[in-house]
């Protein structure tokens, strides 16, 4: 595991890193940043508080964040990991709480106080909030599918109250006592009974509806992440107007005491207010990328082009201007989280540990070719001259060649790696690995399946990709540095150092939790993502 310790420092030298070459300098690589970062890590749930301050939250992340509405600023109100927020709530007398997704953990914190343990043991936990009345309610999506009753003083065991649903997602206690949230699976408004759960349909016809709050007025107002609207409706559920087009990627949404409208968006790691009455959306904070990991580059004549998986998107980013451009985005189209990204000529192929799929995309149009699911934990997949796909799974610890229109025939080519993240080729019949568990980078026979150590002793290395001399470039998470291996030479290379790099993972979740990206231009510059910052730099060798 990595330590908080190194983090704390890693944050302290994000500036350093940016305006100062610093340690890369003497390595003889120029530090420089392609595309900037952003605070969020995804950013989730909402909540305003009693006083008029907007609380943003972020998964991935495990932080929850104050947003000053006016400026934009942003600061740490909860640290990880108890900051997890996958939606957050306020109760009458000011306390908040929130949900930690991936931990099934619901935590609060009464104003001056400090946090405490509502509930445990419900993974996916996701949305919640309070009545009148101050009695809590949450809901699990994804993991399972359950609505109960929180004791709000994390005394007494939750109460399931329904389960089977179809996605109780982002939803709000009306005045009546009655819980209305949208249906995310049926693509329905619904009121929920929270005594006998009996669901009674509003509005129906929503792609992905994903939450539903209530103005002072009684309207219902519903965020359709996959088509990024903003549908208000009559306090009966009809008349439906869209009163905004946004992005999609859609997240959540919180009413202030004035109506007014504030709505995140994960894939942005943005927020941004909507007048109700105009329409008028104002963005409060954005990012250029929302959480960048895997990369691959690709050149086409002159121009050199990165391929990010950005998590809650598919993007991709020209390297001589920076500029950053959407293919796919969460919920709207046809990706599964994408954690690491391997390009060739034809086609990119995205890869998600967390949704054990592998993806291979058009490269020219950005379209799905095939998506392939039942892997065990794929940290990285790349594609053959033949077509066919080699993986990394952490889960069983194998190289596997995939063959077959749609990846149906799986066989291993090497077992027994541990924690196996990052892969290039080596021509035709090899491949470079990196095993963070192991701490190696290793040579893999593809016909015998014969492994062969170049390097160890590494302190988590994860991204790699083979430099224009034949250097291997390699991501050393745990030092926070890049360095270069030279197949048949002994010791290693220190390229930079002090980067920003490695986020501790959440609790039950793999060691390397976003792995960081490395590609290598035409030209040799080193491009990194940063876990930390949301961001790519660019490391030039002088």
């Amino acid at each position: 595991m990595r330590r908080s310790n190194r983090i704390r420092r890693a944050v302290s030298l994000v500036a350093l890193c940016a305006g100062m070459a610093g340690a890369a300098m003497a390595e003889g690589y120029k530090v420089e940043t392609l595309v900037p970062g952003s605070k969020f890590h995804g950013v989730h749930g909402l909540g305003i508080s009693p006083e008029g301050a907007l609380f943003a939250g972020s998964v991935i992340g495990q932080e929850l964040y104050r947003v000053d509405r006016t400026s934009g600023a942003v600061t740490s109100e909860i640290a990880p990991p108890q900051g997890m927020a996958d939606d957050i709530a306020f109760a009458p007398d000011g306390t908040m709480a929130w949900t930690g997704f991936l931990t099934g953990q619901i935590f609060a914190r009464a104003p001056g106080g400090e946090v405490r343990q509502l509930a445990e043991g419900l993974p996916g936990i996701n949305s919640l909030a309070y009545g009148a009345d101050g009695r809590l309610f949450a809901t699990q999506v994804f993991l399972a599918d359950a609505l109960y009753e929180i004791d709000p003083k994390g005394e007494a065991a939750p109460r399931k109250i329904a389960e089977g649903m179809g996605g109780l997602n982002g939803f709000e206690v009306g005045p009546d006592g009655k819980i209305i949230g949208p249906l995310w699976f049926k693509g329905q408004v619904a009121r929920v009974d929270v005594e006998s759960g009996a669901i009674e349909v509003v509005a129906e016809g929503f792609k992905v509806p994903a939450a539903v709050n209530l103005d002072s007025k009684g309207n219902i107002w519903v965020v359709d992440t996959a088509l990024g609207e903003l549908v208000r409706l009559d306090p009966d559920g009809g008349n439906r107007k869209v009163v905004a087009q946004l992005s999609t990627s859609l997240d959540n949404l919180a009413i202030d005491d004035k109506d007014m409208i504030y709505v995140s968006n994960m894939a942005d790691n943005g927020v941004q207010e909507i007048n109700p009455e105009t329409g008028a959306v104002r963005q409060v904070v954005k990012g250029a990328l929302s959480m960048p990991s895997g990369l691959a580059i690709m050149a086409d004549g002159e121009k050199e082009t990165l391929y990010v998986a950005d998590l809650f998107a598919y993007r991709s980013v020209d390297v001589a201007s920076g500029e950053v451009t959407d293919h796919a985005r969460m919920q709207a189209d046809h990706i599964e989280y994408p954690f690491n990204a391997r390009a060739n000529g034809a086609h990119v192929v995205l890869s998600s540990w967390f949704t054990s799929t592998v993806q291979v995309m058009d490269r020219e149009s950005g379209h799905s070719v095939k998506m392939m699911h039942g892997f065990a934990a794929p940290y990285d997949a790349v594609e053959m001259p033949d077509g066919s796909l080699l993986v990394l799974e952490v889960g069983t610890g194998q190289l596997t060649r995939v063959t077959g229109d749609e990846g149906e025939t799986r066989e291993a080519v090497a077992t027994g790696l541990v924690l196996p993240v990052g892969m290039v080729l080596d021509g035709q019949n090899a491949v470079w690995i990196t095993e963070a568990g192991a701490g190696t980078v290793s040579r893999i026979d593809l016909g015998s399946g014969e492994k062969t150590v170049i390097a160890q002793g590494l302190a988590m290395p994860e991204g790699m990709d083979m430099a224009p001399d034949g250097r291997l470039i390699v991501a050393e998470v745990g030092k926070q540095r890049v360095i270069a291996i030279t197949p048949g030479e002994e010791g290693i290379e220190v390229l930079a150092e002090g980067l920003p790099v490695g986020m501790p993972a959440a609790a039950g979740m793999p060691p390397a939790y976003v792995p960081t990206g490395i590609a290598v231009g035409r030209d040799g510059a080193v491009y990194v993502s940063s876990d930390l910052d949301n961001s790519i730099l660019k490391l030039s060798p002088q």
